[in-house]
């Protein structure tokens, strides 16, 4: 098994290679050699990258152990399956690695086993202290995917120019992983995050939308009328994220992105979870704007505006990085509209806000999607 170091690597070999092709292209240096894998190495014929299949990861081994015996027996058992799915190299953009068909049911019927015997044990205790069955299974999952966002932070290029072209396939390649991983642990969003939802602990919860409720409710108001207004405050919520009047799937997509922009003490599916975690630990860091320290001297003051407008602010680095991409002579304009879309949708996939600065100057140059 590969160790963290390594699985680290091989997350930032194909967006290295793209950096290095495009600084090569334009007659740039570079300090050092991207780190590639076999999977990123060009076929024989030259024209496209080699696409050797990855082996499905096979059911380890566990002798007369019982994976769901406890919280570190199972997540040890899983762990494996995770980093497979989500940190694997490959460059199949459509599929993350698989798993063996008796792997993934014995991945299945492990959190069952375990999730079911917390359920007895909670639904026996009369103390309101007992937390919810599943949730130290669910918190590990969070634990997870916060390391793996921080580890493809400490992997991005100094140079901002080349951030976008890292922020994206890495993006990519670790939202497949983590919607594999939505499918692989499906029980833990049915039985522990169906059920969170129903106890008020969702993304959208009713203290969300009591103030909504309170300016149109009347004293008149039906039980069944005040469950209405709740309904459509959540649909008014959700036509912020897509036109969930497009069909089942536009509503899946849009509700994903709203648990996505959820705080981090909202019980999530599983996917939203994983992209809420990118949203918080890699794009929120390169987003914020850099403070200067108490007592320092400022050597070059802001120019003042004069009345033509705002004046300039400090930027963070992925405004910066946007910034270069939209203004470059070097980059094509199709290009630019394509880089720019495809961030736009990573941005709205998180869960950042459609009145967020960085989406509004992103809507005016990219496609619509």
């Amino acid at each position: 098994m590969k160790s963290e170091g390594e699985l680290a690597k091989t997350w930032k070999s194909r967006a290295e290679t793209e950096i290095w092709q495009r600084r090569k292209k334009s007659g740039s240096s570079w300090q050092t050699p991207p780190v590639t894998s076999p999977l990123s190495l060009m076929s024989s014929k030259g024209k496209e990258p080699a696409r050797t299949p990855i082996a499905p990861l096979p059911n380890p081994a566990t002798g007369s152990a019982n994976p769901a015996a406890s919280l570190s027996s199972l997540w040890a058992y899983i762990t494996p399956a995770l980093n497979h799915i989500v940190k694997s190299s490959t460059n199949n953009t459509t599929k993350a690695p698989a798993i063996e068909v008796d792997f993934y049911a014995g991945v299945h019927s492990a959190c069952y086993n375990y999730i079911t015997s917390q359920t007895e044990t909670y639904n026996a205790s009369s103390r309101h202290d007992v937390p919810m069955s599943g949730t130290d299974l669910y918190d590990q999952l969070d634990k997870y995917f916060a390391d793996a966002s921080r580890e493809l932070l400490l992997g991005a290029p100094q140079e901002d120019s080349d951030l976008i072209h890292y922020i994206i396939p890495c993006f990519n390649r670790y939202s497949l992983g983590a919607q594999s991983a939505n499918r692989l642990l499906n029980y833990v969003n049915r039985h522990y995050v169906k059920r969170a939802v129903d106890e008020d602990k969702g993304w959208l919860t009713v203290s969300d939308v009591l103030e909504h409720v309170a300016k149109t409710a009347k004293a008149t108001d039906t039980r069944e009328q005040l469950g209405k207004k709740l309904r459509e405050k959540r649909t008014d919520e959700l036509r912020k994220w897509g036109d969930i009047d497009a069909g089942p799937e536009a509503l899946v997509e849009a509700e994903g992105c709203a648990e996505a922009a959820s705080p981090v003490d909202r019980i999530v599916h599983i996917s939203a979870l994983a992209h809420r975690r990118f949203r918080v630990e890699f794009i929120e860091p390169l987003l914020a704007v850099p403070k200067l320290k108490k007592g320092t001297k400022v050597k070059k003051k802001i120019p003042k505006s004069n009345g033509a407008g705002p004046s300039p602010a400090p930027k963070g680095r992925l405004a910066r990085a946007v910034k270069n991409l939209l203004e470059s002579s070097e980059i094509e304009v199709e290009e630019q509209a394509k880089l720019a879309s495809e961030l736009a949708k990573m941005l709205r996939k998180i869960g950042v806000r459609p009145d967020h600065p960085l989406r509004k100057k992103l809507a005016k140059t990219s496609a619509p999607y």
